[in-house]
């Protein structure tokens, strides 16, 4: 395991590498010029050249490309232009709201998800079963952003139990965790389900009931662990498009995250600001997958890594 997560680990450099470049290529044809936004509607064109000349953005594209890669190889992501302060410590800045809301999302979702997918599983044309099913299809059709409105409506506005917007301490996680959570909860419900049903017909199940064990002993010691890797599976990836897919919530509900700062980094043309924060979630986003597969060797005896 140790050589597969070595060789995956080296594998990543270019995968991350080829993501970098479209972005900062891509970015770059983008309207607008940021000298000129730092500037002014009313700046002369000798104010606006000096100042693009100080970010270096008069340099040719392959030249900043290969800048931006030497300093990137040394941690050094460069200055964010809207902040006048390195990226590094801009995004560090905004990070903890981002990553407390996803833990709290993927948590609610493992604690709900799986627990409600197994119940409906184990009564499938049972009246829990067709509940969780209705609820389930229910949202997954429903919008998060949309979600997100009607608890602000519901538990802020009227029944004034929460904060609506804002970052003041843990009450102000519940709204935007609960928005982001449905979607996710009923995803890994629906799949928990599916997962266990399929096991119920494998042979070594019909073996344990054979022998007499008792049905408590039969789900959790023979049933549920095989069922775990697709789950995992969806939520890693969710969790991992949580770190740029929460930006809607985190705009919704004026959450000062890393979501909200690309916001202003596309907004106001702040090349590094953005790359920087791209590259983070490019590399959170392959650790995740990493460590999803990494975890089938424990839940799963038969995997072997080559």
């Amino acid at each position: 395991m140790g050589r597969y997560a070595v060789f995956r680990l080296v594998r990543l450099i270019p995968q991350v590498l080829l993501v970098v470049t479209l972005l900062f290529v891509l970015f770059r044809l983008l309207p607008g010029d940021p000298a000129q936004l730092i500037a002014g509607l009313t700046a002369s064109a000798a104010e606006v050249a000096r100042i693009r000349h100080q970010l270096g953005l008069d340099r040719p594209i392959w030249v900043q490309y290969g800048a931006f890669l030497v300093q990137a190889v040394q941690g050094n992501l460069g200055q964010s232009i809207s902040y006048g302060l390195p990226v590094t410590t801009v995004v560090a800045a905004h990070l903890a709201p981002t990553v407390e809301l996803m833990a709290t999302s993927v948590a609610l979702t493992v604690v709900l998800g799986i627990p409600a997918g197994v119940l409906s599983a184990v009564r499938p044309h049972g009246l829990l079963g067709y509940l969780s099913t209705l609820v389930s299809v229910v949202f997954l059709a429903v919008p998060n952003f949309w979600l997100g409105l009607l608890l602000v409506e519901w538990l802020a506005v009227r029944q004034h139990l929460l904060p609506a917007v804002g970052w003041s301490g843990p009450a102000s996680l519940v709204l935007p965790t609960l928005a982001i959570a449905a979607r996710l909860v009923a995803l890994v419900a629906r799949m928990t389900r599916s997962s266990m049903l399929d096991v119920s017909f494998e042979d070594y199940v019909r073996t344990a009931r054979a022998k007499g064990l008792s049905g408590a002993r039969v789900l959790f010691g023979h049933m549920l662990k095989p069922t775990l890797p697709p789950v995992i599976t969806v939520i890693g990836l969710q969790a991992g498009y949580l770190l740029g897919g929460a930006l809607v919530i985190e705009v919704l509900f004026a959450i000062p995250g890393v979501g909200q700062l690309m916001v202003t980094g596309v907004a106001t043309r702040d090349y590094p600001l953005v790359q920087g924060i791209t590259l983070f979630y490019v590399a959170a986003f392959m650790l995740i997958n990493l460590l999803v597969d990494l975890s089938y060797g424990w839940l799963d005896p038969r995997v072997r890594y080559a």
